[in-house]
């Protein structure tokens, strides 16, 4: 068995204990408000780090305005509770559009 076979059992196996390691301590373990607050508030700023990076950043460098824009674009559709399909196209659109026009 090589090395490759061998991490990915181990990510499998880890995986799977951590998807049994909910329902078997469910109701056992109280965890407190504060802790599932920070919790909440850890993934908020994971996914803004996520979609900063991923939003501004191409081959180590910035990426150009148009992408930002169409993030920022889809983001305010978004917020604005949009349908999906719309806040994906109005954000690809204003990115093509910018991009055509020569903008970054």
């Amino acid at each position: 068995m090589n090395a490759t076979v061998l991490m990915i059992l181990a990510l499998a196996l880890g995986t799977y204990a951590f998807r049994l390691v909910g329902p078997a301590l469910h109701g056992r373990v109280e965890i407190p408000a504060r802790v599932q607050e920070l919790a909440s508030a850890a993934a908020v700023v994971l996914l803004v780090a996520l979609l900063a990076t991923g939003a501004l950043t191409e081959n180590g460098g910035f990426a150009g305005w148009a992408r930002p824009a169409g993030v920022l674009t889809g983001g305010v559709l978004a917020w604005l509770r949009a349908p999906f399909a719309v806040v994906v196209l109005a954000a690809a659109t204003a990115t093509a559009l910018l991009r055509a026009a020569g903008v970054g």
